[in-house]
């Protein structure tokens, strides 16, 4: 049985071994043709073979004949067959002549002579098959001498064609025969360019060539569509062998850089199937363009290194960390993917180049990560973090809170202006995302994103100055943050009211109105009245005023319609100057110039006199006229009516006063006409850092109501109304007697000194340097240089390197050293965005 068994596996590797050396029908090896008739008559049409004519009994043929039998089965693969052909003693032909046997083989294609090789030439197998190529590919391969004629052939190329040049010390040589079979398998696919010349590769190699190895450049001229522009260059980085060229062609074919929108577990491409790691550049929708720029130069200095994808938030669900901006993915099985936190392309390339880089970064995060939960759980006093500061307070107390920021464009130097044409109205918030009140308005203006969700003609965006400081710089942005509605994108108004939701709210739905609102027809300009027009903004308490204006009144109504632009998006705006304005003026007891001033939805109409006609003094005459005659006192409020610089009659109440209360301040008010002071009330209930003002007038809250005369613009003395006296215009009037005459002992005096933080703020604005761009360039995301961020406490910087301003042709069009698309996209917003995870 044993006998038997081997016996069957002897045989089965002898069939194994006939059927690797038969391709197609007979044993390869050197085909013997019994005389020079027999073999030309044989020839097929088009075919190629190389034959050797020697006479039957040659003992000097016999080291020839092997390397001519070995190089048979490799020509073989190639259509060319290898022909040892037997000379009569008694032919003297051409090739069966005494002169020609042992000294020369002969290549034909059907009956054509194509070369003749001097037996010395072809001395081993790479010689013969290097040579025999080289001889049937010698139109599709270009042999070159000078560096003229190499960028001639480049020339001819752009736009169409790549080409693959190659140096080799010799022809013949084993480098030779490999840049041979490769451009007989992709010479349709790319031109094939040869050299032998030491100085043309001194002409096209930046470093110090080495002559006596061979060399391979892909030249990507298909991409050089401008002639001026030279073909980009990807050399090989391997010994010049027929698996590295295919390799290296294989690596030049594939896409730039791939888009995947599928988990990278699952991606695979062609640098990871010829084990090569791949990039992964993480993405967001918002920015996307300047995000790809930088994935095709990552991949471009990567080329024929590494793999580069562009990986997309938005249509991946990423388990991993926010601020991770690069994931590398290398081709060992079992090897999970690492998501890392670089802050330029530089490491990217350095990540690919040095794989001890990959360990040194995640042992970094992870030091970092330690450091920070550590100082999150540590409750220390540091002044300088905290301050009195509020809104940083805030800030830092909500800073794991996710902000809902998808109904927010965000804009870059790409796409600003082009964003601005696509509504009638386009709301920019101007930010840096490393500013406590930045974020803090942020917040506001989210929830303001989510109240007018498909409000017709309003887009809502951002810029982070940050990112962008010369299109900030570009758009007069002089501190943070800052709003600006643009109508059509051109002219722009800036908000300068109170950064609340329903602050902001507001001012964006009355820009949606002209300013002033030209008002057509009697019924128009009655229905704006009752605050029945426009139609946008009936479902809005505004108090509502109009400018009547006639025919002789050119000079005020142009000073009407500069004071509407001022005031845009503050007030609501109505301007009638038609044929019939003296009717409307006439009904309300007013003489053109005049403003119609209609408060609580139109029930009261106040007629008043325009006797300035100056924009300035018309600015401030709206402004005083639609502040209330006895207003209750808010936070968004109390600057305007603080700008009055006026002692304050102001009541505080547990809730809302009384209706005798009411009507016995308003008298007060009214027959005082807010000329003296301003009479006001504070509900505790509504506004409860009421509390706090009277903790800071008394040692403890008094019993509420309680009337104050508070005169904050000279003395700061207090004065409190007696208690045991009814509220009432007699009773206040009286009392004011007293105290003008000096007669009443002030409860309390505020101290003069001001109230400011423990420590000096950082001018951030003095710190951030200005771009500087040349005058003959336009930004672009990449290249703008980026100014260095200020010091934050406890000292750490984060610094940001400018961009190489070399002008190499591999670097035309680059966006860059920095990952700027990708978010967050620098060290110092990694850290900044742990504390405000919504960036």
């Amino acid at each position: 049985m044993s006998a038997q068994k081997d016996s069957w596996v002897s045989s089965l590797l002898f069939l194994l071994f006939c059927a690797s050396s038969i391709p197609w029908s007979g044993c390869v090896g050197l085909q013997q043709e019994p005389s020079p008739q027999h073999y030309f008559s044989g020839l097929g049409a088009g075919k190629a073979s190389l034959a050797f004519f020697t006479p039957s009994v040659s003992p000097g043929a016999q080291p020839f004949l092997e390397q001519i039998e070995s190089s048979a089965e490799a020509l073989q693969d190639y259509g060319i067959s290898v022909v040892k052909v037997n000379c009569p003693k008694e032919d003297v032909s051409r090739y069966c002549g005494k002169e020609n046997a042992l000294r020369k083989a002969f290549l034909f294609r059907g009956n054509r002579l194509i070369r003749e090789f001097p037996t010395d030439a072809l001395f081993d197998v790479n010689s013969i098959v290097a040579n025999v190529l080289f001889a049937l590919l010698f139109n599709e391969v270009k042999y070159v001498e000078t560096l003229a004629d190499l960028e001639n052939i480049e020339n001819v190329l752009k736009g169409k064609s790549n080409m693959v040049f190659a140096y080799v010390p010799a022809t013949g040589t084993a480098e030779h025969r490999a840049v041979m079979e490769a451009a007989f398998v992709y010479g349709t696919i790319h031109q094939f360019v040869l050299t032998t010349e030491a100085a043309l590769l001194k002409a096209t190699s930046h470093d110090d060539p080495n002559v006596s190895s061979a060399w391979l450049l892909f030249c990507h001229c298909q991409r050089a569509t401008d002639p001026a522009q030279p073909c980009r260059r990807t050399a090989l980085g391997q010994p010049l062998t027929l698996l590295s060229i295919h390799r290296h062609l294989k690596l030049m074919g594939a896409p730039l850089v791939t888009e995947v929108a599928e988990d990278p577990e699952k991606v695979s491409t062609v640098h990871l199937q010829l084990g090569l790691p791949l990039v992964f550049i993480l993405s967001q929708k918002e920015t996307y363009e300047a995000d790809r720029r930088t994935a095709e130069f990552v991949a471009w200095q990567l080329l024929g290194k590494a793999g580069v994808a562009l990986l997309s938030r938005d249509l991946v669900n990423l388990n991993v960390l926010h601020r991770s901006n690069v994931a590398l993915k290398t081709p060992d099985e079992g090897m999970p993917i690492q998501y890392l936190v670089l802050e330029d392309t530089d490491e990217v390339i350095t990540l690919v180049e040095d794989r001890n880089k990959v360990k040194q970064i995640q042992e970094d995060e992870q030091q970092e990560e330690e450091e920070e939960e550590e100082d999150e759980d540590e409750k220390d006093n540091n002044n300088q973090d905290i301050q009195d500061d509020q809104v940083v307070e805030a800030v830092s107390r909500d800073k794991k809170r996710e902000l809902p920021l998808e109904q927010i464009l965000v804009l870059t130097e790409e796409n600003f202006h082009s964003s601005l044409s696509e509504a009638a109205r386009t709301v920019v918030l101007f930010y840096a995302s490393w500013e406590a009140v930045s974020l803090a308005v942020l917040r506001s203006y989210s929830e303001v994103a989510a109240q007018l969700k498909g409000t017709p003609g309003v887009l809502l965006s951002r810029v982070n100055c940050w990112d962008w400081p010369g299109l900030c710089s570009q758009e007069n942005v002089t501190q943070f943050p800052t709003i600006k509605i643009y109508k059509e994108g051109r002219q722009s108004v800036t908000y300068d009211g109170m950064w609340g939701t329903e602050e902001l709210s507001s001012f964006i739905l009355l820009s949606r109105v002209s300013c002033p609102l030209k008002l057509a027809t009697m019924d128009e300009a009655e229905r704006y009245l009752r605050g029945e027009f426009p139609s946008e903004l009936s479902s809005h308490h505004h108090t509502s005023l109009l400018g009547v204006f006639s025919t002789a009144t050119g000079g005020a109504r142009e000073a009407f319609e500069e004071a509407g632009n001022i005031l845009s998006g503050h007030v609501r705006m109505g301007m009638y100057f038609e044929d019939d304005a003296s009717a409307l003026s006439q009904k309300y007891s007013v003489s053109p110039p005049a403003l119609l001033l209609a408060r609580s939805g139109g029930r009261s109409v106040e007629g008043i006199a325009l006797s300035k006609h100056s924009v300035q003094d018309m600015v401030q005459m709206i402004r005083d006229e639609l502040l209330d005659i006895f207003p209750e006192i808010t936070v968004p409020n109390l600057p305007q009516y603080l700008q009055l610089r006026k002692p304050f009659l102001i009541l505080f109440s547990a809730g809302d006063i009384s209706q005798m209360e009411s009507e016995e301040m308003l008298k007060l008010a009214k027959g005082r006409a807010q000329q003296a002071f301003v009479a006001c009330w504070l509900n505790l209930k509504k506004t409860p850092v009421g509390h706090g003002i009277l903790k800071k007038y008394f040692s403890t809250t008094p019993s509420l109501p309680v009337l104050l005369w508070v005169n904050l613009h000279a003395g700061g003395q207090v004065f409190k109304f007696p208690p045991e006296q009814s509220i009432t215009e007699m009773n206040i009037l009286s009392w004011l007697e007293k105290l003008q005459a000096g007669l009443e002992i002030p409860s309390s005096t505020l101290s003069e000194e001001d109230w400011k933080p423990p420590l000096p703020a950082y001018d951030f604005l003095q710190m951030m340097e200005p771009p500087e761009l040349s005058p003959h360039t336009s930004p672009h995301p990449g290249d703008t240089p980026v100014p260095h961020p200020p010091k934050r406490p406890g000292g750490d910087t984060a610094t940001r390197e400018e961009p190489s301003q070399e002008s190499t042709a591999e670097e035309v069009g680059s966006p860059g050293r920095d990952l700027r698309g990708t978010a967050p996209r620098l060290a110092a917003r990694d850290k900044q965005g742990k504390r405000h995870s919504e960036l």
